[in-house]
């Protein structure tokens, strides 16, 4: 079957062009894992950055009501609990619809990132 040198240069040749596809195929690989870890590394950045700003800006529009609230209520305590107890009260909330709000998108961000086929 395999008698003449021909034969043995071309098993030869077809078997340096399956290594040269596999080591292709590595790289590649690494390459879309490079770029959907960059994918999530800079949506988590953007998503961190928010989450900063909105707690300032969170920060300084309780201070704000806090003193509009004081003119209504009468007292800085009062109103500084009324805004306290608002703000638990949105933790709360928060904390009840997680996995709605935060996990099944979440879950869903990175079902696509990770799972779905780029290359079709």
């Amino acid at each position: 079957m395999f008698a003449n040198d021909k034969s043995i240069e071309t098993l030869s040749d077809l078997y340096k062009e399956i290594k040269r596809y596999v080591e292709l195929q590595g790289q590649y690989v690494k390459l879309d894992l490079v770029e959907k870890l960059t994918i999530l590394l800079s949506t988590l950045i953007v998503i961190l950055l928010v989450i900063i700003l909105c707690m300032m800006a969170l920060f300084y529009f309780s201070f704000m009501l806090v003193y509009v609230l004081e003119a209504y209520v009468g007292s800085l305590i009062a109103s500084y609990a009324i805004i306290g107890g608002v703000i638990l009260l949105l933790a709360g909330i928060i904390y009840y619809y997680r996995k709605q709000w935060i996990f099944k998108p979440m879950v869903n961000f990175l079902a696509k990132l990770f799972l779905d086929d780029s290359s079709k």
